[in-house]
């Protein structure tokens, strides 16, 4: 499944501007988030203690304290993403907050919907991946693949396979059944661009053959689809 981003994680807004903090409050929650608002720099630190976020959103210019400071603060407990927004265009700043452990750096007016995205994006790329399910070992009638192992076997003997003949056959096995043209089969081999003609296919699946079938002039798994292309078999009595 799909990373869910939101579903009631907490994201701090540090914003002396209560119409800003307020509409940007308004966005994050139609996107599923919590959100906590203060608007002075002196309670910022106790309010990311006491709602542990897994964002902050960060103004530069704020009263007691300056984001700024807050930013170098929470760098020294915390790896928590943070974005800082400022009025302020100068590239010395952008570096000035990168360099403090920002994340990102947004200057006013800005789109608050592009604000929400970038805090989206950002929330992606800082989160662990999801832990893939041990794939599952393709089979059907002796024929083994197992994408895991990169492993294909025929009746329990080692079928060794060049890498085009090994996508190829994964795509066929992965949807028994399913009629793949000549092309589809081709962006599974070649993902930068080559040109290959088409045609290259048919060399693929009759190399696949002579060292999966028994008689290649009767193929048992790959069949060929009249004027489309090719399908792995995907039911008993095929021919």
């Amino acid at each position: 499944m799909p990373q869910v981003i939101g579903s009631q994680d907490t994201i701090l807004i540090v914003e002396d501007d209560h119409n800003t903090a307020a509409l940007v409050a308004a966005y994050l929650e139609r996107e599923g988030f919590s959100t906590v608002l203060v608007h002075e720099g002196g309670q910022a630190i106790q309010a990311a203690a006491a709602c542990n976020p897994v964002f902050v959103i960060l103004d530069v210019m704020l009263p007691n304290v300056d984001g700024w400071e807050i930013c170098r603060a929470l760098r020294k407990g915390s790896n928590v993403p943070i974005l800082m927004l400022t009025a302020r265009e100068e590239e010395v700043d952008r570096v000035a907050g990168l360099a403090m452990g920002a994340d990102d750096y947004v200057v006013k007016p800005f789109s608050p919907r592009e604000l929400v995205e970038r805090v989206k994006a950002i929330l992606r790329r800082s989160r662990p991946p999801i832990p893939q399910k041990p794939s599952t070992v393709l089979a059907f009638e002796g024929l083994e693949l197992d994408p895991e192992k990169h492993r294909v076997a025929r009746h329990g003997r080692p079928v060794t396979l060049t890498s085009s003949e090994y996508k190829i056959l994964h795509a066929l096995m992965s949807s028994p059944g399913k009629a793949f043209s000549r092309e589809e089969l081709l962006n599974h081999c070649y993902h930068h661009g080559e040109a290959v003609i088409d045609r290259v296919i048919d060399v693929h699946i009759g190399k696949l053959r002579q060292k999966l079938e028994d008689d290649v002039s009767h193929p048992r798994y790959i069949l060929t689809v009249r004027g489309h292309g090719y399908r792995f078999s995907d039911a008993y009595g095929d021919e």
